[in-house]
């Protein structure tokens, strides 16, 4: 399966396709990204009272990891709405069971990397931060050790976040869409992000200051979600149309 090359103006197009997704399936699209951004509220809830406030960036950032796992959903409503289909509550969920059983495997990978990166980032907090209370008046002037952690937090997320969007940027869509078996799937996506990398480049960046901008205001996040999900599906329908 050979993809083909995308340029900055795919990224374009597929932003205002995402939109115009969003818009037309608007009330299921936010009760899913709601449902997220409702799991997120409690993580970082939890973080502020329990005095770890610097972890919420690095917590922010994670949520890219466990991302792709979550996007068949989207990508189920995408599909619904293509051919014609009434889209509801029980579109999210069709979208997972009709996918290839193989994005399990992709599932697990995602929460494999997310686990070592938020073992690393525990021991990182430990050395650099302590084990004080923090709280977000403790951050400016932002000390030292706060800020050291928040560095190598963000070269240590770059590496595993680089290697998971490889894998996953347009495997999950191609699983989910049953077009290919896992080992294709992984391959062509790897061939796609590589064959185009400079715009593939740009649109990791794109998606991670978009989602963790909208995780550190999280009301942003139920529209944020869809938006880029649908984006990401419209991509990959011009790569591999």
């Amino acid at each position: 399966m050979a993809p083909r090359p995308f340029g900055f103006a795919d990224l374009r197009i597929a932003l205002a396709a995402g939109w115009r997704l969003m818009r037309a399936t608007l009330g299921v699209s936010l009760a899913y990204g709601g449902l997220l951004t409702l799991i997120g509220a409690f993580i970082l809830g939890g973080l502020l009272v329990w005095g770890f406030t610097p972890f919420i960036i690095v917590a922010a950032g994670a949520f890219l990891l466990v991302g792709p796992a979550l996007l068949a959903g989207f990508f189920g409503i995408a599909r619904a709405h293509e051919a014609g289909l009434q889209v509801g509550a029980g579109t999210t969920a069709r979208g997972f069971a009709n996918a290839d059983p193989a994005l399990w495997v992709i599932a697990l990978v995602c929460l494999l990397l997310f686990m070592i990166f938020l073992t690393d980032a525990a021991i990182l907090y430990s050395y650099m931060v302590g084990g004080a209370p923090q709280a977000l008046t403790d951050l400016w002037p932002m000390p030292a050790g706060v800020a050291s952690f928040l560095f190598w937090s963000m070269v240590s997320g770059l590496i595993i976040g680089f290697l998971l969007f490889c894998v996953s940027a347009f495997s999950v869509p191609l699983l989910s869409e049953r077009r290919a078996p896992l080992v294709a799937a992984v391959v062509a996506s790897t061939r796609a992000v590589f064959g185009s990398l400079l715009p593939a480049m740009g649109w990791a960046a794109l998606l991670a200051m978009l989602v963790i901008g909208s995780i550190l205001l999280l009301p942003l996040l139920p529209l944020t979600l869809p938006w880029l999900a649908y984006a990401s599906h419209a991509l990959y329908r011009r790569v591999f149309p």
